[in-house]
């Protein structure tokens, strides 16, 4: 049986349609709802095996990018959210969807809780990009071997998708990006490109060391700034006119439902 998908919408996504239909792909059953409605019934978190937060500008990132979001993240959803953290379901969050989980403590989840059972204390955040505009580009991702994360695990090939985002710089304090490389919860990082030196544009917010994603220490939720959603089929890849294959951004979501589907 196809393992369920929650794609959890906000006001202000725009991406819910595309991960829902990388989930298919994936071998999912996903359902896009809103968060009001799971608001209304937030055990109903429990019947999914698996938790998207998708792209977009949630509430119009009116208080800084993914911060209102956060916070229904932490009041609303606190509890059935953290339950569904610890029965080890996979949760990934994409751009927008990325930074509500790093506002909201769940990236890269270390460090005291303010209560038992809530998420850690935020540890991280994604700010204004060093170039100063909106970055629409296509990057490449390399995989950390080593890393915890469930969704690259075994994943060997760079990926190659777009990122669209004015606030993705990653910064974190020195003890953080220790602890960060320490457990490899850094799963994929800005790679040089073919042309482009490691930093801009192949880095194209200037986060710290390159990282372009993170993962808890569990390994059962990832967070990245680009969109692997957009590259999900051959015909999507930049240069696949001029015989471009590979990268595929699927992969990411082939391994997090074949994971949800074993729970």
């Amino acid at each position: 049986m196809k393992p369920p998908v929650l794609v959890l919408r906000v006001t202000g996504t725009n991406r819910d349609h595309d991960a829902a239909r990388a989930c298919a792909l994936a071998g999912g059953a996903p359902e896009i709802v809103h968060v009001n409605a799971l608001a209304e019934d937030p055990g109903r978190l429990a019947d999914y095996r698996m938790l998207v937060l998708p792209g977009g500008f949630s509430y119009g990132d009116d208080l800084g990018a993914g911060k209102v979001w956060a916070l229904l993240l932490q009041t609303l959803l606190s509890a059935s959210l953290g339950d569904f953290v610890a029965a080890g379901r996979p949760i990934i969050g994409i751009c927008n969807g990325f930074q509500a989980l790093v506002k909201a403590g769940f990236l890269p989840g270390f460090g005291q809780a303010p209560r038992p059972g809530a998420a850690p204390r935020q540890a991280a955040t994604l700010t204004h990009n060093d170039s100063g505009h909106f970055e629409c580009r296509w990057v490449e991702l390399a995989p950390d071997p080593a890393s915890p994360c469930v969704f690259t695990r075994g994943l060997s090939e760079p990926i190659t998708c777009p990122v669209a985002h004015g606030e993705g710089k990653l910064v974190a304090s020195p003890a953080v990006l220790s602890e960060i490389e320490q457990g490899h919860l850094a799963p994929l990082r800005y790679a040089p490109t073919a042309g482009h030196p490691a930093g801009y544009p192949g880095n194209p917010n200037g986060s710290a060391r390159h990282i372009a994603a993170l993962t808890n220490p569990a390994g059962t939720i990832l967070g990245l700034m680009p969109h692997p959603e957009d590259h999900i089929t051959p015909e999507q890849h930049p240069g696949y006119h001029r015989g471009a294959r590979g990268g595929s951004g699927l992969a990411l979501f082939e391994r997090g439902v074949a994971y949800a589907a074993q729970l």
